[in-house]
């Protein structure tokens, strides 16, 4: 049974954990700083040395090829992001990459070859940190996003991504665009609690949850806080209270899959003594079944409008933004599962509660994704941790899943 070299699949991982490395054992590369622009070229020699052609596209992504036997058949990829959060761990995103180089350096190492060409992608600003939306790279990539937006998008100082692009050198000539693509493969830890809770090693992903984000305003009347009685108040405070609590009854009816959060909260004019005028509520709401989180859109509008309404409030919603159900290929989820059963390995089915690049990439390619547990769910944090075990576990499900996409050839 064919399997990947761990130990410098682990060492890959620890070299490039390094270059951005944080005092809390983490890492901060992020997107097009000269630390993303370290990690992408120590990547790129990497893989040079592995005998692989790299090119470089408009957004800065950055595909590695190993030539396959048949120049005209499509390619077997796989890859994520090497970018990260400020706080960020050393395995989100940058051990899908270095799982994909591995797969290539253990084929090397066997001198098996392949029908259909392995490629290798690192995605532009996944995190979305630096520059926003998320996924900027995949989504300019897949079509979602123009090119001239992609590139418009710009940080807190001004500069935009084509402006930081042309400063990491990595402006690339190739368009940003589906070259021929017979299957996509991400493997990524799970970056919540579930594979762990549930003892299983492998998680074979079928989906990622559709994601609703929102900005409410909750508009009242701003007055003293001291004269004023309780109850001729306008308070928006009063009414976010009631959104809120009926908000989490609604994901406790849909569970065990909705999600809700309230990620962030700004109240003007921001006074210690007066009532705000104003309440801006940040709402993320999730669920894998399109048809539960339209459903959930709609109640968040009729909770808010009928809240609002019975304090003299006023409500208003911005879409900030819409990423629709995914469900992944099924050759693509078989044969994910056909390389776990080869090995043996525990595993359990289930959706990404995450977004990934694989959402974008899903929409023109053939898609899957793979999953290892992180300790106790922990991800976006210096914290993040996985095992060495479960690191080589999930690259040996990778090298299964693409060796029988890629077709082998034997000699």
């Amino acid at each position: 049974m064919l399997r990947v070299n761990g130990e410098r699949l682990w060492q890959s991982l620890m070299d490039m954990a390094t270059i951005g490395a944080t005092e809390k054992g983490g890492c901060n590369r992020q997107a097009l700083t000269d630390e993303d622009g370290r990690g992408r070229a120590l990547f790129i020699q990497w893989c040079k040395e592995a005998g692989c052609q790299v090119r470089v596209d408009q957004m800065g992504n950055i595909f590695v090829r190993r030539p396959g036997t048949d120049a005209t058949a499509p390619a077997v990829i796989t890859g994520s992001h090497l970018d990260t959060q400020p706080t960020g761990g050393r395995f989100d995103g940058v051990y899908g990459v270095l799982a994909g180089l591995e797969v290539i350096r253990s084929l090397n190492d066997q001198q098996i070859e392949t029908r259909h060409s392995l490629e290798v992608v690192v995605w532009t600003n996944e995190e979305g940190v630096r520059f926003s939306p998320a996924m900027i790279g995949s989504g300019v990539w897949c079509g979602e996003f123009d090119l001239d937006y992609g590139w418009s998008r710009t940080d807190k100082q001004g500069v935009n991504i084509k402006q930081a692009l042309a400063q990491q050198g990595y402006l690339g000539e190739h368009p940003c665009q589906p070259s021929s693509v017979k299957a996509a493969f991400e493997l990524h830890i799970e970056q919540g609690p579930i594979l762990e809770r549930e003892q299983q090693q492998i998680g074979v992903v079928k989906g990622v949850q559709g994601m609703r984000w929102y900005d409410l305003t909750i508009t009242g009347v701003p007055i003293h806080a001291g004269p004023t009685p309780m109850e001729q108040r306008q308070d928006p405070f009063m009414g976010l209270a009631d959104i809120i609590r009926q908000l989490y009854q609604l994901a406790k009816s849909l569970a065990p899959l909705a999600r809700v959060t309230f990620g962030d909260i700004k109240a003007l004019p921001g006074s210690r003594n007066t009532v705000p005028e104003q309440l801006v509520l940040a709402i993320d709401l999730r669920h894998p079944d399109q048809a539960r989180l339209t459903k959930m859109d709609a109640e968040l509008r009729k909770i808010s409008a009928d809240v609002c309404q019975s304090y003299g409030l006023s409500a208003d919603i911005h879409d900030e933004w819409n990423s629709p159900a995914v469900a992944f290929d099924e050759h693509c989820v078989e044969a994910v599962r056909a390389a776990v059963t080869e090995h043996g390995y525990s595993h359990l089915e289930m959706f990404s509660g995450a977004g990934h690049d694989s959402v974008y990439v899903s929409r023109v390619v053939p898609t899957s994704m793979i999953f290892i547990p992180c300790e106790k769910g922990i991800s976006h944090n210096e914290a993040e941790n996985i095992t060495v075990e479960d690191a080589i576990a999930g690259c040996n499900v990778l090298l299964g899943a693409m060796l029988n996409s890629a077709s082998r050839v034997d000699s």
